[in-house]
């Protein structure tokens, strides 16, 4: 592994496990390629760490909120050459935190968003034993009623929680993707599920750079389908009622 010369203060990440730091290293740089929300930036990696720019401490304001929600929608207009597709040179099998994320390119986002998505969680968390066949069959009914979407694939940061979301004191900063081409609401959905500081201001800047389609409220519980699944299969039964919730609201 190569490093940088000078003297940048820089975070040292441990990989989990093979192809997690090529796929996060692949997502920051295609992130920062659209230079709209800042990224630390990638100073080495190999297949056991990833080097990058520290991201100096500060906190959230409204102004930054608002930076933050028209560079968010910057990002995602930013595009993807189809769902499920992988950053330039990010691997296929990928990982959102330290679930197997697969990315593999589709055109449809409906049937992506359930075959790769959803159903893929739901089946892991039958094999944990967290739901059970009946669970399992609401899911997919479910899954039978996502609908068609005319969105274009939006270049997604893929997990978009809070706590991937750092302030310096005058912006926003993206870390740890799980980046992927997808569905722009998705990553709105998930800000809205773990929170975000001064979040009404990023949305409503957002709303002012790209406004979003009808009814895009009324499909939040279908785009946090996907991270609820993930985080029912990384912590088990205190999120199975909320992804069971998330597949009822489209039943």
């Amino acid at each position: 592994m190569s490093e940088s010369g000078d003297d940048r203060e820089v975070v040292v990440k441990r990989g989990h496990a093979p192809g997690a730091t090529a796929a996060e290293a692949a997502g920051l740089r295609w992130l920062a390629a659209a230079g709209t929300v800042p990224v630390p930036a990638v100073r080495a990696f190999d297949r056991d760490r990833l080097v990058i720019d520290r991201v100096p401490a500060g906190r959230p304001s409204a102004p930054a909120a608002e930076r933050f929600g028209r560079g968010l929608a910057g990002l995602h207009a930013a595009g993807a050459p189809a769902f499920g597709a992988p950053p330039p040179d990010g691997p296929a099998d990928a990982w959102i935190g330290r679930a197997p994320m697969a990315n593999v390119p589709a055109a449809d986002w409906a049937s992506w968003y359930a075959s790769d998505r959803v159903l893929p969680y739901v089946r892991l968390a039958v094999d944990a034993g967290t739901f059970g066949l009946s669970e399992a069959a609401l899911f997919e009914r479910a899954c039978g009623r996502i609908p068609a979407s005319a969105e274009p694939p939006a270049r997604l940061h893929g997990d978009l929680w809070n706590g991937n979301v750092l302030w310096d004191g005058r912006e926003a900063w993206l870390i740890d993707p799980a980046a992927h081409g997808g569905h722009r609401e998705t990553d709105l959905a998930m800000l809205h599920l773990f929170g975000c500081p001064h979040l009404d201001r990023v949305l409503a800047a957002y709303e002012g750079a790209a406004p979003l389609a009808d009814g895009w409220r009324d499909r939040i519980g279908l785009h946090q389908l996907f991270p609820l699944l993930v985080h029912t299969v990384l912590f088990g039964q205190s999120y199975a009622g909320q992804a069971l919730a998330a597949a009822r609201t489209l039943l």
